[in-house]
């Protein structure tokens, strides 16, 4: 973490009536940083990013910009944009007129607009497309007018809210590239919230994932999935093979729901739970050799194709592993069938101690 963070969220709380909707909040985030806001329906994401925009007051705590207390100023009077889920865009403007709205309580000269809009529209591509109204833009087009016109006058934080919720999935997917792009190009410190996984992961540079009001995890994609600190993280960000690991007197490590032994590069007390992600596990076909170390029998008790991938749920006596297996080639005749007796395998350094 940088020793001057930019955005210092510091005990920040928020009830409606006896609801906690935020509870506690501390949080630092970096200058010019791709932050996101991860949680379900009703974590309180959404209220974090209202109460930094200034549009809902906090019951506690602070709110710091740049080394400059913020918390009590009006959404108008704050460094900072806000780009809503529905864009909120003039539908009686064209694009120019929308673009250029924030500028007009501005001194700015009509050539001096004229230049700023042609400059954030040539960054966005949508010089082309000035003239025309709202109205007759797709998606994608109407939301890259909703950016132009939040980062035209330069703020020093922008917050989105859901900003890729109304688009199709592959444009979903195209927009996200170009968001990441945009940020590195113009440096502004964006927060935005997500209820999409893999939209948090493909966006952030760090992101909180929050639950009941709270922060649970803050951290990297790839420290959040890869190694989460606890199981909510674990269960909550992709698929996890979670299970629980005893010690015996010699120090044999084993598991409650599989007769097998374990070797990991994590050390713990009696008892404790660990997380192997259905990637890191290999799968083969029972050829009834003696099993090593991080090895198991079980039954493939179900198959579902997903294109670049094969899931399999194979079936233990107490237990159901997710197994995920990347389709390198095209094999349409796969040898491993629901009902097949398979190996499953996995490295000790894919064993990650969770809380």
């Amino acid at each position: 973490m940088n020793k001057n963070p930019y955005l210092v969220l510091k005990n920040i709380s928020k009830s409606f009536g006896n609801f906690e909707a935020v509870k506690n909040v501390n949080l630092e985030i970096n200058k010019s940083e791709f932050f996101g806001l991860l949680g379900s329906s009703g974590c309180g994401k959404s209220t974090l990013l209202r109460i930094i925009g200034g549009f809902e007051k906090p019951d506690s705590g602070n709110i710091i910009l740049d080394g400059k207390d913020i918390t009590l100023l009006p959404p108008y009077h704050r460094p900072l944009n806000y780009m809503f889920q529905s864009y909120a865009l003039f539908p009686h403007l064209n694009v120019f007129k929308n673009i250029s709205f924030g500028l007009l309580d501005e001194t700015l000269k009509k050539n001096e607009i004229e230049d700023e809009v042609k400059n954030i529209s040539k960054l966005l591509q949508l010089d082309g497309l000035l003239e025309r109204n709202v109205k007759q833009l797709s998606g994608g087009q109407q939301q890259r007018v909703a950016l132009a016109r939040c980062i035209i006058k330069k703020p020093k934080l922008l917050l989105l809210d859901e900003p890729l919720a109304a688009l199709d999935k592959k444009l979903r997917t195209q927009t996200q590239f170009e968001l990441i792009n945009l940020q590195k190009k113009i440096g502004i410190t964006f927060i935005f919230v997500t209820h999409d996984q893999e939209e948090a992961m493909t966006l952030s540079n760090r992101m909180s994932v929050m639950r009941n009001g709270s922060i649970i995890e803050t951290g990297t994609p790839i420290e959040i999935y890869e190694r989460p600190k606890n199981i909510y993280t674990a269960n909550f960000i992709g698929t996890a093979n979670l299970l629980n690991l005893i010690i015996d007197k010699n120090n044999n490590i084993s598991s409650d729901a599989l007769d097998i032994k374990f070797e990991i590069q994590f050390d713990f007390k009696n008892e404790c739970t660990c997380l192997i992600r259905p990637e890191k596990i290999d799968l083969y076909l029972d050829d009834n050799k003696d099993l090593k170390t991080n090895q198991c029998r079980g039954v493939v008790k179900e198959i579902a194709y997903l294109g670049g991938f094969t899931k399999y749920l194979i079936g233990f006596k107490n237990l159901e592993l997710n197994v995920l297996y990347q389709n390198k080639i095209l094999n349409e005749r796969y040898p491993i069938l629901i009902g097949n007796n398979v190996i499953c395998s996995w490295n000790k350094d894919s064993i990650v101690f969770v809380s």
